[in-house]
């Protein structure tokens, strides 16, 4: 399986995160991609290469053109503005104030572009955004030329990025850019599977009111984990898109029994609606050891998951979402893949052994 990653992800090195009441390192932090990289390279699962540039029209199909000039001025205008700590919002434009009005102040505007306050902006983000999105799209690429899988090293992640709001570490949504861009490339559906242990709130809200991105989410309940206010099972679509999004909320401490009992379900969605192509997003922090989640998953339950996955049968992309510096993250995101590689080859022997009968 080809991975493909850019050295330029590390141009965000942010040193502040609100967590807890404190200002924290980042759990989000380049180290995570060290860790992964590492597996990869110990697991000969494949090569790694890095993508082109796409610039940013890809980017324009899937969010506000308003909300890309700010995220590529935001730094810049804070320094100007003489602030000695990274962006970080303090202020929103709340249910009791005006939400059509973008004031000229970068504070105004961060938080009229920000969801939450855990993730700041500092130097080299917009241009680690635009090289996780490119790593996006090399994969996609080559699993349109070829029909083989693929894996994108995103970092940033993306799922967290609505329409025109950056938050939960994410700033250009990944998933819905290349899941765009496999439309535009003649694919006439395309389903997004987020497993991720927190709800892909900007996934969904890109593609609530369509029909040919079908998106499935398993997360953590969102009446106790972030994003607290989107995730929620009744949540099935509009207009054209009502019955192609489907959210299973889990309670913490959620048994790998249970997890995988309802995955099977939300394939089940996959299948049924006949799609042409599965885009992941992985998040490996349904990991016991993950520091910011309340799921119960083992490193061999990893590949369980891959494997599972390879039964949709479909030309899949893996685009990483979260999942922390912790030591197994290399070894959690190389299982799925393992997983999924040795299930789709047993697949297709089987496939071939009966055609021979």
């Amino acid at each position: 399986m080809l991975t493909f990653y850019s050295e330029e992800s590390r141009l965000r090195q942010a040193r502040t995160e609100l967590h807890d009441g404190a200002l924290v390192t980042p759990f989000e932090c380049p180290e995570r991609l060290d860790l992964v990289l590492k597996q990869l390279r110990q697991s000969g699962l494949g090569d790694i290469c890095a993508p082109k540039a796409y610039g940013l029209e890809p980017v324009m199909a899937v969010h506000d053109a308003d909300y890309v000039t700010f995220l590529a001025n935001c730094w810049k205008q804070w320094v100007a503005a003489g602030h000695n700590g990274e962006a970080i919002p303090n202020i929103w434009p709340a249910r009791t104030m005006r939400g059509d009005r973008i004031p000229r102040s970068i504070s105004g505007q961060l938080g009229y572009y920000a969801l939450a306050a855990e993730t700041s902006i500092s130097e080299g983000t917009f241009e680690a955004a635009m090289a996780s999105k490119d790593v996006a799209l090399g994969a996609l690429e080559h699993t349109l030329k070829t029909g083989e899988p693929s894996f994108g090293l995103c970092r940033p992640p993306g799922h967290h990025a609505a329409f025109d709001q950056f938050g939960g570490y994410c700033f250009f949504n990944n998933a819905a850019v290349a899941a765009q861009r496999a439309l535009d490339a003649g694919k006439r559906r395309v389903a997004i599977l987020d497993v991720d242990f927190h709800h892909g709130n900007g996934t969904q809200q890109i593609f609530y009111g369509r029909d040919d991105v079908l998106f499935v989410s398993l997360h953590g309940d969102p009446e106790v984990t972030f994003p607290y206010y989107l995730g929620y099972a009744d949540e099935g679509g509009e207009g054209k898109g009502e019955g192609f999004n489907f959210n299973y909320p889990l309670p913490p401490g959620t048994s790998v029994a249970t997890w995988l009992a309802t995955l099977d379900q939300a394939l089940a969605q996959i299948k049924a609606v006949n799609c042409d192509c599965l885009i992941v997003s992985l998040g490996v922090d349904i990991f016991e050891g993950d520091p910011i989640s309340a799921f119960t998953f083992t490193s061999a339950d990893f590949t369980v998951l891959g494997e599972r996955l390879a039964q949709v049968g479909l030309p899949s992309v893996f685009l990483m979402e979260g999942g922390y510096a912790v030591d197994a993250i290399g070894v959690n995101v190389v299982n799925v893949l393992q997983g999924f590689e040795q299930a789709r080859e047993k697949g297709l022997e089987l496939h071939l052994n009966k055609g021979k009968g």
